[in-house]
């Protein structure tokens, strides 16, 4: 309920309550509450419960930012928050949830090892943080994050079990796969290989309508085969870091031989 004030005629008049400024803070508070839920779920053996409430999570901190920008209510509150949320949501549930699925076969190998992914999930995000609050507001963002975003990474390291969940292969369920997949996403995490950025990705009007379609189409699919899509969507992103990667140095010294020139 906003303030409540009497105009010059007598009648009650309405104060605009600013809402809109606690919306995104709200949005990360769900992802927070999802990542947490994501952890109980693991703790009770419920996995597919747990993916989904990680999956959830990483759809509240893509919705975050951009109602913050939206709204022009993005503030260094909001980025503080979001990146604890992170934290609990992208590095912490997701190494509870493989090892309870299968580093605990490892023993205290395996524990080290989810250690090691929320630790360089932590450090991913104070660097990012460092950076953004360095970066000049008046350049232009760069089309590519450095490191794979921790979300994606949250999601790579769960690929061994989305594809047990389709089959039943004691390979996919093996520690020493799960290990060595966690042990190159925390590298990627804290690297500095340039990935691609959604965000940043700018569609020429003429391919809208079939990047809407193509939208519809894959929420269709999912939907349908929510397991195979989103397995899939994870193996070509996981194919595009190294394209991505390539295709971002060459631009990029192609930008620096330019301004020698």
């Amino acid at each position: 309920m906003g303030k409540l004030k009497l105009g010059r005629a007598g009648e009650v008049l309405k104060e605009d309550f600013p809402l809109r400024r606690y919306i995104p803070s709200g949005l990360t508070l769900l992802g927070l509450c999802c990542g947490a839920t994501s952890i109980r779920f693991a703790l009770t053996g419920y996995y597919k419960a747990a993916v989904v409430a990680i999956i959830c999570a990483a759809v509240f901190d893509l919705l975050d930012g951009r109602v913050a920008r939206l709204f022009g209510v993005d503030s260094a509150f909001g980025a503080q928050l979001d990146s604890l949320a992170d934290l609990v949501s992208f590095g912490i549930a997701p190494s509870i949830l493989v090892y309870t699925w299968t580093l605990y076969q490892a023993h205290g190998a395996g524990w080290a090892v989810a250690l090691a992914f929320c630790a360089c999930c932590a450090i991913r995000l104070a660097r990012f943080n460092v950076e953004s609050a360095d970066a000049d507001p008046d350049a232009a963002p760069e089309p590519y994050f450095r490191g794979v975003p921790t979300p994606a990474a949250a999601c790579l390291i769960l690929l061994p079990m989305l594809l047990g969940f389709q089959f039943s292969d004691q390979v996919l369920s093996s520690p020493f796969l799960s290990a060595a997949i966690i042990a190159l996403m925390s590298a990627l995490m804290v690297s500095r290989v340039p990935t691609l950025s959604l965000k940043n990705i700018h569609v020429l009007p003429q391919f809208r309508g079939l990047l809407i379609a193509c939208g519809v189409l894959m929420l269709a699919t999912a939907i349908v085969f929510p397991w195979s899509t989103l397995t899939g969507g994870l193996i070509i992103y996981l194919i595009t870091i190294p394209f991505g990667a390539a295709a971002f140095s060459e631009r990029r010294r192609a930008r620096r031989a330019s301004r020698m020139d």
